[in-house]
């Protein structure tokens, strides 16, 4: 046990320390919330670009169609008109005008397929990252839950918490309190530490022996405090 002088402090200084704890966690929790509806985010992004590459091949296919249809109607008309001239370089002028047209048929027919193609890798990409978002999003949404349950208890465990560090606060004496307050303003560490076997517990250099020795039989109007980082010293028995 430590030094009664010290206890009621080391009471509020628990207390304290649990409260600081409650708090980070519900600090940490809407970060973690964002967190995993970021990756939901990124997931449903992963989808609708899929489904946008794979509505554009329609488009591009579309298109295609559009032109491989007007193409075939200019040759349908340069063959009418062909039946119908006399001259034999008309005829010719026609004939290279519907070879043209049918070597373009040709290629938009080729670059159809190739777009056909795009379109079933596509719609399987799609099919993938949906499925994938299917069976993911109910584990996200799960989390979701669990977190809001614990942001909730961890506003019950604070507000718990600074209740029973408020009732430790008027047991402290005054002086002690003063000084526990100053330091505990500087975060990342404990205020009160033992100074067993010589050294301070909280940064681990050597203690003074007169310092030792307060801590060790100081009856509390008096406090040990590290002359290197400035804790409260106590004497662990």
């Amino acid at each position: 046990m430590a030094a009664q002088s010290l206890e009621k402090l080391l009471v509020l200084q628990e207390r304290d320390s649990k409260r600081l704890n409650f708090e980070q966690q519900l600090q940490a929790t809407p970060r973690e919330i964002a967190a995993i509806e970021a990756k939901v985010a990124a997931e449903k992004g992963a989808i609708e670009a899929a489904k946008s590459e794979w509505h554009g091949l329609e488009s591009k296919k579309k298109l295609l169609e559009i032109e491989i249809k007007s193409t075939e109607e200019k040759v349908g008309k340069y063959r009418t008109q062909q039946a119908q001239v006399r001259k034999n370089d008309e005829y010719q002028a026609l004939t290279h005008e519907i070879d043209n047209g049918l070597a373009a048929i040709g290629k938009f027919e080729e670059e159809e397929i190739g777009v056909m193609f795009q379109i079933d890798e596509a719609k399987k990409r799609f099919a993938v990252a949906e499925a994938e978002l299917k069976n993911n999003i109910a584990g996200y949404e799960g989390k979701i839950r669990t977190l809001r349950d614990r942001e909730k208890n961890l506003r019950e465990n604070v507000k718990e918490a600074e209740g029973l560090v408020a009732a430790a606060r008027p047991d402290v004496p005054a002086n002690q309190i003063k000084i526990y307050d100053r330091l505990a303003a500087r975060p990342g560490h404990p205020v009160c530490v033992t100074a067993n076997g010589g050294r301070c517990g909280g940064c681990h250099l050597k203690v003074p022996t007169h310092l030792e020795v307060l801590a060790k039989n100081g009856n509390g109007t008096e406090i040990a405090t590290c002359s290197q980082c400035g804790r409260i010293l106590y004497w662990q028995f």
